[in-house]
Parts: structure tokens; C-alpha cells; sequence
């Protein structure tokens, strides 16, 4: 006869009711707040160094909107972790897909070349960040299916 433990000695850190599977997450919405963080960073340096009119409006309140969702990923408790985790997911996913879409095919006249300074690793940072967000997130769905 088999038994299941799914106690505070359990093998598997993410079922773990002890620290274990409680640093897991913890570490996800770390790294989640410094990719938003780095994010924002990058559009707000674009904003210095050449984007100006309507576009450098646009990425200061993309620099903004990191800094915020950043703060709530390290603030935020329960359901409202939830939110801000899926909020910043598609706050850095449509960053990125504007980004794409810039390189492509030019919306609203705004277009982009890999060789504009930045781009490269903004393309880097966004990737990223959304892998790391979708992780994120679905942790925090889990997280809240198990308990």
C-alpha cells in the first residue's frame, strides 16, 4: 500500500506546505520585477537619448507602468499577486508584440530598424520577461488551485 505526503516533508518543493515551496514563487516574482524594471529602464533611456512627440510620451508611460507593476509584483498578496502577475504578463507581452509590429510592419507610422540603438536588447529584456512572466503567472494559478 502506497501512501501520499504532501506534508511539510514532502519531496516536491512546489507541494511542500514548508519554506520550500513557498521560495519557488518568491524568486519568480523577484525576477519578474527586475525584467519589468529593466523594461521600463530601456524606454525611459530612449526617451533621453531620441524618442520624442507622441512616441516618447508613449514610453514614459511604458517606463511608468514597469515601475508600478514591478512594485505590485513585490507588494502584492493573494488574489491581488494574481492580478499584477497576469497584468505585468500582458503589459510585457504587448510591449513586445509593439515592438515586433514596429520592425515589421510599421503601425500608425511608427517603424523600427534592428540597428536603432536599443533594440536589440529590448527585444532581449522583452522575450525574457515574458517567459519569465508566463511562468510566473501560472504559478500563481497553481498556487491558488492547491490551496
Amino acid at each position: 500500500m502506497t501512501t501520499k505526503s504532501e506534508g511539510p516533508g514532502s519531496r516536491d518543493p512546489a507541494r511542500a506546505g514548508g519554506r520550500g515551496g513557498q521560495r519557488a514563487p518568491i524568486v519568480w516574482q523577484v525576477l519578474s520585477a527586475l525584467l519589468l524594471l529593466a523594461m521600463g529602464g530601456l524606454h525611459l533611456s530612449l526617451v533621453f537619448q531620441w524618442a520624442r512627440g507622441l512616441l516618447g510620451v508613449l514610453f514614459v508611460l511604458n517606463a511608468i507602468g514597469g515601475l508600478v507593476l514591478a512594485i505590485a509584483m513585490l507588494a502584492a498578496r493573494r488574489r491581488l499577486l494574481r492580478l499584477a502577475s497576469l497584468l505585468s504578463l500582458v503589459f510585457m507581452a504587448g510591449t513586445l508584440l509593439a515592438l515586433v509590429l514596429a520592425l515589421t510592419v510599421g503601425p500608425f507610422g511608427i517603424t523600427e530598424q534592428l540597428s536603432t540603438p536599443l533594440v536589440v536588447p529590448t527585444l532581449v529584456v522583452e522575450s525574457i520577461g515574458t517567459v519569465v512572466l508566463a511562468v510566473n503567472t501560472a504559478l500563481m494559478f497553481r498556487m491558488r488551485r492547491e490551496a
